[in-house]
């Protein structure tokens, strides 16, 4: 791969996917641009040869422009790929959900997005270059408790959808990456919330939490894994959606040809809701 080509990753926590995508296209030869909110979450990725951590928080315009002014001049105003991969994850019943946490939530998985999509532009056409998109299964899946996470991401993916036909002129090409879950060692952001008390889901709290925690019992990839193929699909001028992850493969066709009350009791297994429906009979 020629020196000259530049990948940009939000969200390289360490642990998480956009820190093992970085590495990924490091080993590929590109030049790598790895961010996160603070530079000190990224320390896995510290001297690492053709990688740079610059610090971006995708809801702040400020912390957005100066990131780009910085690629701009390494770049000569040329990216070759835009990974969107930073994003909040989240667990609450929609009947507790805290509206003003749903709009943040909102604020990084949706417009932070579009934002730094916006601001990278011109150095995604002067390469025709690539936008993509980490968006989630759960945009296909009615999973309880996740409804406003499931919204943002699927959101997110009629945005990619409807960039690869506004950005086809130009052409750059949008690629939405639709991810089963994975194993990561990425922090929950909902790890020590509680439900209100006078919530209806008391009873079923623990098993809320141990599904943000990831513990539900679903099957995951290891993060590397999953980078690996994701960034040779990538590099290999894909466009529009590819699934990809565990179970991506089941919910595309479960979602395709499976009757809805089939879809709806699969994902209702070892959520509680069977144990709050006996408490009201």
């Amino acid at each position: 791969m020629p020196s000259s080509q530049f990948v940009l990753i939000t969200g390289c926590s360490d642990g998480g996917t956009g820190s093992a995508m970085a590495v990924e296209f490091q080993e590929h030869g590109f030049k790598v641009f790895a961010t996160s909110r603070s530079l000190a979450t990224m320390s896995a990725l510290e001297n690492k040869p053709g990688i740079t951590l610059l610090q971006l928080d995708v809801t702040n315009k400020a912390s957005i422009t100066a990131a780009a002014d910085v690629v701009r001049r390494e770049t000569d105003g040329a990216l070759s790929y835009l990974v969107n991969c930073a994003a909040r994850n989240h667990f609450m019943p929609l009947l507790d959900e805290d509206i003003d946490e749903a709009k943040a939530l909102f604020e990084t998985n949706v417009w932070g997005q579009l934002a730094i999509t916006q601001t990278f532009s011109p150095l995604l056409i002067k390469a025709k270059g690539t936008i993509v998109f980490i968006t989630s299964l759960s945009g296909y899946l009615n999973v309880p408790y996740q409804g406003t996470f499931a919204a943002s991401k699927r959101s997110t993916e009629i945005m990619a959808e409807t960039l690869r036909l506004e950005l086809a002129p130009f052409q750059v090409k949008v690629l939405s990456i639709v991810t089963g879950a994975l194993k990561t060692n990425g922090q929950t952001h909902f790890n020590d919330w509680a439900l209100p008390t006078d919530s209806r889901y008391l009873p079923v709290e623990s098993t809320i939490h141990n599904r943000a925690r990831g513990q539900e019992g679903a099957p995951r990839m290891d993060a590397r894994d999953y980078s690996r193929r994701v960034v040779a699909t990538i590099i290999g001028g894909a466009t529009g959606k590819f699934w990809y992850g565990a179970s991506a493969g089941a919910v595309k066709f479960g979602t395709s040809y499976l009757p809805t009350w089939l879809m709806d009791k699969g994902v209702q297994i070892n959520t509680g809701l069977d144990l709050l429906a006996q408490q009201q009979q």
